[in-house]
């Protein structure tokens, strides 16, 4: 029996490149995204594909809306198998600018709407289902000028763990797994809130969506508990986690200029409303957007930092024991 499975924020960017490798699997595509038009054309791209599809337009930071999208899909479709809480929002702007209700609506869209999405599942996964987080690297190590996003999806992260503890206490059928995500190619740097004054741009290495939606895919069928795509994402985490300080020097050097581009006029964005235009899944970074399968799971970072810990234990071992080492012991 294909799956059924839902997929916020699913009319452009990532989600939508990922609706189509789940329809490429025949699984049967729940979309809620608040653009009506995008999800038109979503919609008819993935029934192109012979697969069943039901949208929704639906605010994710409205929790009665989640609930009543998820019930209708579930009528329309069958029951839901797997869940992708996607729906992201966020303000290119130094927190020091940034507004209050900028903050709150970042944090109702990008932490709050996965909650909701995340409970709407949870009410209706009894005998199987998976529940999926798209996060970021930036939920590890974050970085200046996206202060209110990267809050969110470090809340998003502590949330998630929270909640798996509970699952395995209670012995559910419900898995929970985050997949986290470098610079990815989609539309949301020509459509996001921007005060900066600069355009906002894709730090390298940047990558196409539809490797983001391979690691979405393999993550609902593989069980890790986390997975991460790309080795700039594994780096730059296993960095934060063995020299912070040194990682706060190189965000403030390297993190400012490098998601900002060329002049332009501050914008709204899609903060409180949707923008019009044709999106599909990739952004303007095309001409330098990696597409390759650097995907990581829990078991190989954790390795890879064993690895790290015991070549440390083993300088520090050889530093003391050394000749010189052992003649100042002497003295």
């Amino acid at each position: 029996m294909a799956d059924v499975v839902v997929i916020t924020g699913g009319s452009a960017g990532i989600g939508r490149a990922t609706a189509r490798q789940f329809a490429a699997r025949g699984c049967s595509v729940g979309l809620i995204a608040r653009g009506q038009g995008r999800l038109d054309d979503a919609r008819g791209e993935l029934e192109g594909l012979g697969v069943k599809v039901h949208t929704v337009s639906a605010d994710v930071a409205d929790a009665g809306a989640v609930e009543q999208a998820a019930a209708g899909i579930e009528q329309a479709l069958g029951p839901i198998t797997i869940w992708v809480n996607n729906a992201t929002s966020t303000v290119y702007s130094p927190i020091r600018q940034l507004e209050p209700e900028e903050i709150r609506r970042v944090t109702e869209v990008t932490y709050l709407g996965a909650v909701n999405g995340t409970l709407a599942a949870l009410r209706r996964m009894k005998e199987r289902g998976t529940i999926l987080q798209v996060s970021s690297v930036l939920s590890w190590r974050a970085a200046p000028i996206q202060g209110a996003y990267c809050g969110a999806k470090f809340a998003l992260r502590g949330f998630t763990e929270s909640l798996r503890a509970e699952l395995i206490h209670e012995g559910s059928p419900v898995y929970l797994t985050m997949v986290h995500l470098p610079a990815v190619n989609t539309p949301q740097f020509d459509w996001t809130r921007n005060k900066t004054g600069r355009r906002a741009r894709a730090p390298d290495p940047v990558f196409q969506p539809e490797m983001a939606a391979r690691a979405i895919v393999y993550a609902a069928y593989n069980r890790r508990r986390d997975v991460w795509m790309g080795r700039s994402t594994l780096a730059t985490i296993l960095g934060g986690r063995l020299a912070p300080s040194l990682m706060d020097q190189v965000m403030a050097r390297q993190g400012w200029d490098g998601q900002l581009g060329k002049p332009q006029a501050p914008q709204d964005g899609n903060l409180l409303a949707p923008v019009p235009g044709d999106y599909a899944a990739r952004g303007p970074f095309s001409a330098r957007a990696l597409d390759t399968r650097e995907i990581y799971t829990s078991r190989q970072a954790g390795a890879v930092l064993a690895g790290v810990l015991l070549l440390g234990a083993a300088g520090i071992k050889a530093l003391l024991t050394s000749p010189l080492a052992a003649a100042r012991r002497l003295r």
